[in-house]
């Protein structure tokens, strides 16, 4: 069973922060950030404040590749992949996290903040409660 890595807010504002200049650098910007609802939501609201954009979209069946999707981590890359078919323009998306699981392939289409340690299960402070009922 892999350790866990418990990430505190400092680490997230760190993280966002890396994140959103990685995004400034990019030969593009974007008018809206889409997410998913349970892992993206809270690091997608502080990369929108970073970057200037005021639009979030939640849980969205299309989506557009003029816009940044925003999760918590790449870890299995089922997100990814269920996100991926969803989108106009593929090849033109981007896909950012916080952290991306050492070891695995990335798809071009990411960019993040920085890798795992090993493959430690990384708890956020958004999901800490939830961690720790599965602990009991």
């Amino acid at each position: 069973m892999p350790a866990e890595q418990f990430v505190n807010w400092d680490d997230i504002e760190v993280l966002i922060k890396i994140l959103s200049e990685k995004v400034s650098k990019m030969p593009r910007s974007f008018s809206t950030i889409t997410t998913v609802s349970r892992g993206g939501l809270v690091p997608a609201r502080l990369l929108a404040d970073h970057l200037g954009i005021e639009k979030i979209l939640v849980d969205k069946r299309k989506i557009s590749s003029d816009t940044l999707f925003v999760d918590d981590i790449f870890d299995s890359g089922d997100t990814f992949k269920k996100i991926i078919s969803n989108v106009d323009n593929p090849s033109n998306f981007v896909f950012a996290t916080l952290f991306a699981r050492s070891g695995k392939k990335y798809p071009k289409q990411l960019t993040y903040a920085k890798k795992t340690i090993n493959n430690d299960y990384v708890v956020f402070p958004w999901d800490r409660l939830e961690f720790l009922s599965k602990q009991k």
